[in-house]
């Protein structure tokens, strides 16, 4: 009976460690790593260059541990659910992985997932994840559930890292948009008084 509990603390232990945000992620108002990246949109490769990116507006980076995997198929399929409203506001999203990279190809066409609407790029090694802080911790070999939107500066303007896929895309949207609005507010001429 001990070595029952014993086994269901480790198992619950482990399983709360898995769940659990990862916080040593890139903080806000630093500058994005730069990066190029073998990379697939709806089955056809290229190289993704997060500069040319930025060049076109705000950029949603979101790193997820492997194509295929049950929480990156629904996190894919958020997001190109939601392509629509983030190009409504000039925003641009690229997936990025270091898991399982002979499946992107086919990742990033297929109408369940990514339905050919963004980009999915491959991270050999985890090289670029760990730029960005974006490793799973208990396997740095793959990169963590970690999202990031940067503005066209260059600057993160949010991170948000959390196991669950449920809220990458509402609220990388919603930073997105909140961009947009300090934007337009700063090109208003201030009004004159009287």
């Amino acid at each position: 009976m001990k070595r029952l509990r014993s086994s269901a603390a480790l198992i619950m232990l482990f399983g709360s460690l898995l769940a659990s945000p990862v916080l040593a992620m890139l903080k806000t108002g630093v500058s994005a790593p730069r990066f190029s990246a073998p990379a697939y949109l709806a089955g056809h490769s290229f190289t993704f260059h997060l500069t040319d990116a930025l060049k076109k507006g705000p950029v949603v980076l979101y790193f997820f541990p492997a194509p295929h995997t049950y929480g990156c198929n629904i996190e894919a399929h958020l997001f190109s659910q939601a392509i629509p409203q983030f190009k409504a506001v000039h925003a641009s999203v690229v997936g990025i992985t270091a898991g399982k990279l002979s499946e992107l190809a086919t990742f990033s066409k297929e109408s369940r997932y990514c339905s050919g609407k963004f980009p999915v790029a491959s991270d050999k090694g985890a090289k670029i994840a760990r730029k960005y802080d974006a490793r799973l911790t208990l396997i740095p070999g793959l990169s963590n559930r970690t999202s990031y939107v940067i503005a066209p500066s260059g600057k993160i303007v949010f991170a948000y890292s959390n196991l669950s896929p449920d809220q990458h895309v509402a609220k990388t949207l919603a930073a997105v948009r909140k961009l947009k609005k300090k934007a337009a507010a700063q090109k208003k001429p201030a009004s004159k008084a009287h």
